[in-house]
């Protein structure tokens, strides 16, 4: 089945022959445009990396006046429903009339004493965004996406890490005909086109927020002036037996990425996971590194924070924007039938509030999004690029 809409289609396919089952996906997301594709993207879930590779190549061939992207993954995204661990393939077309599609192919040189990244085109002042797929094994992603402001001046990345069924190794990305078993691939959107990124986090916050008073590296040691793990079991100690369960099976911190705020709420932060404690120096160990003067809070996830995040900030969305048609969303592996009992939620949930748009995309190993207009790599996150009819009014990023 493929989704029709005038300018971005979907197309989605299972099947065991990847080949056949690629050239079917394709095909129907390319029927479902009114004219012809200006950018093709396409994920495919196979077992044999071989065979994911010539399933790729058979995808870019079904294109030829396009731009083509795409990479493999546990899992794909289309036709309103996601699958996972399977062999299939999803693919998106778009027509984008004026827009420049600028392909890009990056790869990590090592010097004598620091990794340089090396493909990146010149960025033109009327660039839009990013869309990155990266191989998490061979690729400084994580690195590469953070510092990205300054190499990119502040060009937005919304993307995912793709992945293979093996693990490391089984990687396979595909750009501008080429299959490529490491780095990262993408291409710069720019000129006359709408577009607009939706981060959701999918975390609910507990306690109170709290200036950072101590901290070294990933250490958080003081919080507002106390021991750090001393406020951590003060705000545990403080819920109820649902919220306790949820902080034993993965507690999460927000870092605040708007210091002048008056208050700071569920979606004014950038998650991050908490790793541990040192229960010697009363700290708490976190993913990223907080400075003193920076504010936090501590939060949880679970299926119905998650289901509830997304669903209220796609519905804010629609209701600022207009002329919606279109969509490419990047899902955590963890989500889907792990986090909510099946693999069609993230895409059910777009459906339901932004109608039957032009959807498609993979189960990430790591997605790529701005939040509060810097680019970060997330975990356990729906990042969707949203695209819009060029009559309608601009809508500012989510």
């Amino acid at each position: 089945m493929a989704v029709m809409t005038s300018r971005f289609a979907d197309g989605l396919a299972v099947g065991a022959d990847l080949v056949e089952t690629a050239e079917s996906a394709v095909r129907r997301a390319l029927d479902g445009l009114s004219g012809p594709a200006d950018l093709v993207c396409f994920f495919i879930c196979g077992d044999d990396p071989d065979e994911v590779g010539r399933a790729g190549h058979r995808a870019m061939a079904l294109a030829p006046g396009a731009q083509v992207i795409g990479c493999s993954a546990t899992g794909v995204i289309g036709a309103g429903q996601g699958i996972e661990l399977e062999p299939s393939v999803s693919a998106w077309a778009a027509s984008l009339g004026g827009a420049r599609i600028t392909p890009f192919t990056l790869e990590t040189l090592r010097t004598e004493d620091r990794f340089v990244v090396i493909g990146l085109p010149e960025r033109e002042p009327d660039d839009q965004v990013a869309i990155m797929l990266a191989d998490p094994y061979s690729f400084p992603t994580d690195a590469f996406v953070e510092h990205s402001g300054e190499v990119l001046d502040g060009l937005p990345i919304v993307g995912g890490m793709a992945n293979g069924m093996h693990g490391r190794g089984s990687v396979r990305l595909f750009a501008e005909g080429e299959v490529h078993e490491g780095g990262a691939i993408g291409v710069i959107l720019g000129g006359p086109v709408r577009i607009d990124t939706v981060v959701s986090q999918g975390c609910r916050p507990i306690g109170p927020s709290m200036v950072v008073t101590g901290a070294e590296d990933n250490l958080l040691l003081e919080l507002a002036g106390q021991p750090a793990l001393a406020r951590l079991e003060d705000i545990v100690s403080a819920l109820d037996e649902d919220d306790r369960e949820l902080v034993a099976s993965g507690l999460q911190i927000g870092v605040a990425m708007d210091e002048y705020a008056e208050r700071h709420e569920r979606g004014d932060f950038l998650i991050r996971g908490v790793i541990g404690i040192d229960p010697e120096r009363e700290a708490v160990a976190i993913g990223d590194v907080v400075e003193i003067g920076q504010t936090v809070r501590f939060q949880v996830r679970d299926a119905e924070t998650a289901a509830e995040d997304l669903h209220e900030l796609l519905e804010g969305y629609r209701r600022r924007a207009d002329g919606i048609d279109g969509a490419l969303l990047f899902s955590c592996n963890g989500r889907g039938s792990a986090m909510f009992g099946s693999a069609d939620h993230d895409a059910l949930a777009v459906r339901d509030r932004l109608g039957p748009i032009g959807l498609a995309g993979f189960f990430a190993a790591g997605e790529m999004g701005p939040v509060s207009g810097h680019n970060h790599v997330h975990g356990f996150t729906a990042s969707l690029l949203v695209f819009s009819s060029p009559a309608a009014p601009a809508a500012p990023n989510a």
